[in-house]
């Protein structure tokens, strides 16, 4: 079995994490080339029950395996580590071939009732084989956590990305001569044979693994410490289930949110047809570029717990204040640059990822709130790290009620419509960032220098004017050539002002440059 160390085992799972999103924006630029925003929206349209069942049954396991298996790790118990194993492998199955039997045969009446397109069906059906293998995955990925060698769970990552990107190009494109329900069934179609790749290679890697154990490992098999099932299964649910009913949160408000929007647009008047295009347009596409930047933010939120926790565990105040200071101020420059294009350049984005310059005004409405998106991360993570995680969960759950009451209003306006939803979605990214941020300056006595904010602001307004007039001026017959210039005008403006006003300082580059180094030692 190949151990990392924590620092190499968290950058493997980084890599592969970045690697991964960056494989997956493939299929999410050429599919709706192919199947169009309605055909995303039916492929869409299940995901949100999908995520709400697979919480339901993985949300917590993955922990709770991790957790029991280094404790049985660190005492060379081997039977208790494939005891932990099993227990953990049975109970999900159960739940997930239970959650399978009631969705395939309660098919008719969940899209009857909550997912209002009822020519969504087959992609639900095909659908209802990925909850096994999720769950299944879910347990090794824990056991392997456990056993400290991530390289299974990279792996087998990266392996599910690449067949599911070529499968639901291949299976949507096959299908959609025989219309645009089985199209984007096709595209499920290929999410399960991704899944299904990364499930067999997880137990090629668990196979691998068990054949060369150390001899001294066999020994401890005869040990009579073994727990009981009973208890076992006891502790596992004691870990698993608080951190399923958290997640559960989240989940629930991304399904009831899809609801309450289809709802809603069907209130304004709008067809079945043209409310999924509208649905498939915002989740499908506008939200994935939204979130694109969030990968280099969630790193810093991945970097700030165990600095935080640490330096909390010290009641060293003036460490805390100041690692995160720096997270949020590099957060914030970080994340302005890609609003500023996402705003300016709405339009020729959507032309030329998707060829659908339509969606651009959805883009552009919530360009201006991204950087709240990108703030948040650090924010949260600061909770989670000072031992605040309730003050997180309360911020999102009256962002969350928040969020569909407007939805339910806004969205069902005619002159509103998908629009409406989109406010909505805004108006709960703000109010969550702002909460977060008045937990963390309650529980800190926190505060940023406003200088910070006048700057980046102050940045972001001399690019985005730069941006605007080379894309606008014709100074090249070329729309593409304008566009990619515009793009690199402006990051170079918006760099030029962040050295120039000092919002990276020398402090912020050594302590990068420190932490590679320290990378590099220990890998």
């Amino acid at each position: 079995m190949s151990k990392q160390s924590f620092i190499k085992g968290t950058m493997i799972l980084l890599a592969a994490g970045l690697i991964n999103r960056l494989l997956g924006f493939i299929p999410r630029i050429t599919l709706p080339r192919v199947i169009g925003a309605e055909g995303v929206g039916l492929y869409q349209m299940v995901w949100p029950f999908l995520i709400v069942v697979l919480t339901i049954i993985t949300g917590g396991i993955p922990v709770a395996v991790a957790k029991l298996v280094a404790e049985a790790e660190a005492e060379r118990n081997e039977r208790r580590i494939h005891s932990v194993l099993k227990l953990a492998m049975a109970l999900t199955c159960s739940l997930s071939v239970v959650f399978s039997a009631l969705c395939l045969f309660g098919a008719e009446w969940i899209i009857g009732r909550l997912l209002t397109d009822k020519r969504v069906y087959s992609t639900f059906i095909v659908m209802t084989p990925i909850i096994l293998m999720i769950g299944v995955s879910s347990v090794f990925r824990g056991y392997f956590q456990g056993r400290q060698n991530m390289i299974p769970t990279a792996t087998s990552q990266t392996a599910e990305t690449i067949v599911r990107i070529v499968m639901v190009l291949v299976c949507s494109s096959a299908l959609l001569r025989y219309g645009i329900e089985l199209a984007a069934a096709g595209a499920m179609l290929g999410v399960l044979a991704g899944e299904l790749a990364g499930m067999l290679l997880l137990l090629f890697h668990y196979r691998q693994n068990r054949k060369h154990r150390p001899a001294s490992v066999h020994a401890s098999i005869g040990s009579s410490q073994a727990p009981r099932r009973l208890s076992g299964l006891r502790r596992m649910l004691r870990i698993s289930v608080p951190i399923t009913g958290s997640k559960l949160v989240g989940a629930t408000s991304y399904l009831l949110e899809s609801i309450f929007i289809a709802q809603a647009l069907a209130a304004a008047g709008i067809s079945t047809a043209m409310a999924t295009a509208q649905y498939g347009a915002l989740q499908g596409m506008v939200m994935p570029i939204l979130l694109l930047p969030s990968a280099l933010t969630s790193s810093l939120s991945v970097s700030l717990i165990p600095s935080l926790s640490e330096a909390a565990a010290r009641k060293d105040m003036l460490t805390i204040h100041k690692r995160l200071h720096q997270s949020l101020r590099l957060a914030l420059v970080a994340g302005a640059p890609f609003a500023v294009l996402m705003f300016v350049l709405a339009d020729p984005i959507c032309l030329y990822m998707y060829n659908q310059p339509e969606v651009g005004v959805l883009l552009k409405m919530m360009a201006p709130v991204a950087i709240f998106i990108y703030f948040q991360a650090p924010l949260q993570a600061a909770l989670q790290a000072l031992d605040r995680p309730g003050s997180a969960l309360v911020n999102t759950l009256i962002g969350s009620v928040a969020k569909l009451a407007l939805i339910a209003f806004l969205a069902s306006k005619p002159e509103l419509g998908i629009r409406g939803a989109v406010f909505a979605i805004n108006i709960n990214i703000v109010l969550v960032t702002l909460l977060h941020w008045s937990s963390v300056v309650r529980a800190l006595k926190f505060s940023m220098n406003m200088a910070d904010f006048v700057k980046i602001g102050g940045s972001m307004a001399v690019s985005g004017l730069c941006c605007y007039v080379v894309m606008a001026v014709p100074w090249h017959d070329s729309n593409l050539l304008r566009f990619f210039s515009a793009s690199a005008i402006a990051l170079l403006v918006y760099l030029l002002f962040v050295f120039l006003l000092r919002l990276i300082d020398l402090d912020d580059m050594q302590r990068l440059h420190r932490w590679s180094r320290k990378i590099w030692r220990r890998t």
